[in-house]
């Protein structure tokens, strides 16, 4: 099989690089291990950027994210008992959506395959080939079980932290920076209408806490548990009570409304990042390269951010034939990368409950909350990074 752009992974990152490809008149194919029903299912991040929601506009692909999605205007830091908004228009112009990051895998495969794109679900890539040479090729197994290889001029590795991409780069010039955290979130699905209009971040000597939502009639919230939770050690009382705890303020009728819990799961909060971001004819993009807690909702975003850099660059090389924007991908992408990097770290430090911490440290938490609820600066730093920087 013979294609331009190889892509493995038909995360919103592959599927979008395939799409901005499409309509730049390059040729790719995605293989997918999984089938299509579990790529629309899977749960993951509903906040995307103000510059990735134009992007996705200017794409063709914001119709059904402007009509059915949320526009927030900014988030509340809750500490302390009391509650602090962030405006994010009027400290930095922009805003988010709240669209879950399954919404746009579904518009982006229906978008695909209408327009005659290639996705080969159940295509599992066990090997990339020929990097350093000018036809790299990957081998998968397919829907079938016949192994099969597909032949191209690049390969775009979007397949997660446990693909085959990162591993295929040369250990000589591979580089990577971790970092594990002593917690991790347990984080549910409800049936019951959210109790805010925006995303809630409070911090309590209990833990952290998140309210969410993925629609009108649908909440996500997060705790904050030991790294070692098992969700079955959680009832929905337990939960319903333990959020209605850290989210409590002190002078305020609010309240937590409560309802079936659908979906439990644990997210682990680690930070990660390799270096470099491609080696010959092989590029890294979303979480193939990088990891982020996800307190900074920049996971889906990075990842989103990586591709529309490799899409210029694709279109400046076939075009005409420039190769500055595929020589600097690396250097640019992990620019970004170690802001959002630095950015979810804070956010993390700021709002977490680290069982290790001294009660000097909890005061410097709460120190620090406090200054950017009375310092204006400090709150547009903490809406500049979160509503996504545009100059990084």
């Amino acid at each position: 099989m013979r294609t331009t752009v190889g892509i493995i992974g038909a995360g919103p990152a592959g599927l979008f690089l395939s799409h901005l490809l499409h309509q730049r008149g390059i040729e790719s194919v995605v293989l997918e291990r999984r089938d299509r029903d579990y790529c629309e299912r899977r749960q993951r991040a509903g906040v995307v950027e103000h510059g990735v929601a134009e992007a996705l506009r200017e794409s063709g692909l914001g119709e059904r994210m402007d009509r059915e999605g949320f526009r927030h205007d900014g988030i509340e830091l809750r500490f302390e008992g009391r509650g602090h908004r962030i405006d994010f228009p009027g400290l930095t112009g922009r805003h988010v959506m709240i669209w879950a990051q399954t919404e746009i895998v579904k518009d982006l495969i229906a978008r695909r395959l209408s327009d005659g794109g290639r996705i080969l679900f159940e295509a599992e890539a066990t090997a990339i080939e020929g990097i350093d040479g000018e036809h790299p090729r990957v081998r998968f197994a397919s829907a079938e079980g016949a192994e099969e290889t597909l032949e191209c001029d690049y390969v775009v590795a979007c397949d997660g932290f446990h693909g085959i991409g990162r591993s295929s780069l040369p250990e000589e010039v591979v580089r990577t920076y971790d970092k594990v955290y002593p917690f991790a979130w347990l984080g549910i699905l409800a049936d019951v209408p959210p109790s805010c209009d925006e995303l809630i971040y409070a911090r309590h000597d209990r833990g952290f806490a998140l309210h969410s939502m993925r629609s009108e009639s649908v909440s996500r919230l997060y705790l904050q548990v030991p790294a070692d939770t098992d969700t079955a050690d959680w009832s929905d009382d337990r939960i319903w009570s333990e959020l209605a705890t850290r989210f409590e303020l002190a002078d305020s009728a609010w309240k937590l409304d409560t309802g079936p819990i659908t979906d439990k799961s644990i997210t682990p909060m680690r930070s990660f990042v390799t270096e470099p971001m491609r080696h010959g004819n092989l590029f890294l993009a979303g979480d193939s390269a990088h990891i982020v807690p996800p307190t900074g909702a920049k996971g889906l975003n990075l990842a989103m951010r990586d591709v529309m850099l490799l899409a210029e660059g694709l279109d400046a090389w076939y075009a005409r034939g420039e190769a500055s924007g595929l020589d600097s991908y690396s250097e640019q992408a992990l620019r970004r990368v170690w802001r959002a990097e630095h950015f979810s770290y804070w956010m993390t430090s700021l709002m977490h409950t680290d069982p290790a911490a001294t009660e000097f440290e909890h005061r410097l938490q709460q120190s620090h909350l406090e200054h950017i609820a009375a310092c204006e600066p400090a709150a547009a730093a903490l809406a500049e990074n979160y509503t996504g920087l545009p100059h990084v």
